[in-house]
């Protein structure tokens, strides 16, 4: 229905356009870095045609939208939705779409640099980017003969290479590295939304597709590398015909890990290692004073996030190094206590409920559980500080794992043998030697990482978040 629509859309345009005599359109075309002057023998007939035409005349490969100088408001921008109200002499600016495959510089807000990457490698169907006007237009033509007939388009090299550089791009917009399966997933989102893509004769019937794609990523890194993307470049100088002794280019990659969503992005725009530095260490002084400016803090943060992550994945600092170079660190998160302590406190009753009705029960885990619930039990006071200690040891046990390393315990006088080889744990120190699972009211919990006690603090959930 959709191609039909369009279709007559533009046959209607078409016929209205042969009853009036053709008028020349004369644009001044401002992109980011340019601007030019593209003279059209007559209107287009839609603003998708337009910018088919802009792409074609001035060899722009990537998707934008149009905006234009309209004189009813002084100038101001407006977006170019319908076609007709381009004056005949206009100033169009072309505003990229913002994916990775556009080098354009880092939109910020309030000068600090935004994240080149806003979300994670969608969960399910991955979502196909729309193609340029005249692939679409093919790709729809073929999903209709493929519904009519199941015939299987037959596509140009030049469209082929277009499809396989846009998902490249849409997928080097979640990750630079994605993995086999993820790839596949892409390969099987294309031909989902374009059955007539589909090969003949092969089990899945995207099999090609995902080799294509696997090469295509290779290729696209590449020319991210040639570009001076950090993220790509990190793993340069591996392995090669001058560098014959180097590590091999498939060893040690640095990529991000299952949570990291910005793992190495991009210095803001007009900002370099030198001018960082000193916002680093302005940091640094900002913590030093006894009334300290948050916002200018946080603010600051924000806008060295390219250069700390450079320091984290580069050189690899201990923890210890790294928050002394970054004290700012240790500031609380103003969202996260209330985001976790919210959610954890709506399940606290039903936690509470499963972990009782397992406790009654036979086994290791359920004796475990009864031991915890029979120390909370035993408490005079049963406020939420003590419902989210019992609920945050109980849990682990329930799923059956193992948090010995995690969850540790010794007296005020024993820390120091605890901490060898520790990378990661809390700590709860007593001012016995009991062996109880739970402990309600400790001397403190210290966050430790790599051996090294990072903070202390009065409540284990504290100490978990």
């Amino acid at each position: 229905m959709y191609f039909i629509n369009h279709l007559y859309t533009n046959l209607l345009s078409f016929s209205i356009m042969a009853a009036v005599s053709p008028q020349p359109l004369i644009l001044r075309v401002v992109d980011p870095d340019q601007a030019r002057k593209v003279k059209l023998s007559s209107r287009s007939t839609s603003v998708d045609a337009l910018i088919a035409v802009i792409k074609e005349q001035l060899e722009i490969d990537h998707d934008f939208s149009l905006k234009y100088e309209d004189p009813d408001f002084d100038g101001k921008l407006t977006s170019l939705s319908d076609i007709d109200e381009l004056p005949q002499k206009a100033v169009v600016h072309v505003t990229f779409e913002q994916d990775s495959s556009s080098l354009a510089s880092a939109e910020t807000i309030s000068s600090v640099s935004s994240s080149e990457r806003g979300s994670r490698w969608p969960p399910v169907l991955f979502p196909i980017q729309t193609f340029s006007f005249d692939v679409e237009l093919k790709l729809r033509e073929g999903n209709a003969q493929f519904e009519k007939n199941n015939k299987h388009l037959q596509l140009t090299r030049d469209v082929k290479h277009e499809i396989l550089e846009k998902l490249a791009s849409s997928m080097y917009g979640y990750k630079a590295y994605p993995s086999d399966k993820e790839i596949a997933r892409v390969a099987e989102a294309l031909v989902v939304k374009y059955p007539c893509l589909k090969e003949a004769g092969s089990e899945t019937g995207w099999n090609g597709w995902k080799n294509s794609l696997k090469f295509k990523m290779g290729n696209y890194r590449s020319k991210m590398r040639r570009a001076g993307c950090p993220e790509i470049t990190v793993n340069a100088g591996k392995r090669s015909r001058m560098n014959p002794d180097s590590e091999s280019s498939h060893s040690n990659i640095k990529r991000p890990k299952r949570a990291e969503v910005n793992f190495l992005p991009n210095f803001p725009q007009g900002e370099n290692p030198s001018t960082l530095e000193h916002l680093r260490q302005e940091i640094v002084d900002e913590m030093k004073k006894a009334e300290k400016n948050f916002a200018l803090i946080r603010k600051m943060m924000q806008k060295t996030f390219a250069l700390r992550r450079q320091t984290i994945v580069n050189t690899c600092p201990p923890v210890k190094e790294l928050m002394e170079l970054w004290p700012a660190l240790k500031m609380e998160s103003e969202n996260l206590p209330n985001t976790l302590y919210s959610e954890l406190d709506r399940h606290i009753p039903r936690l509470m409920t499963l972990f009782r009705q397992k406790a009654a029960k036979t086994g290791k885990t359920s004796d475990a559980l009864a031991e915890i619930l029979r120390i909370y039990d035993e408490q005079e006071l049963h406020d939420v500080h003590t419902k989210r200690t019992t609920v945050l040891h109980a849990l682990p046990v329930y799923l059956h794992e193992d948090v010995s390393g995690f969850f540790r315990t010794c007296t005020d006088t024993s820390d120091e043998p605890l901490l060898l080889d520790v990378a990661v744990a809390l700590l709860t120190v007593v001012t016995d030697n009991d062996t109880s699972p739970v402990h309600f009211q400790p001397v403190k919990i210290s966050v430790v990482i790599e051996s090294e006690i990072v903070v202390n603090l009065s409540r284990f959930a504290d100490a978990f978040l």
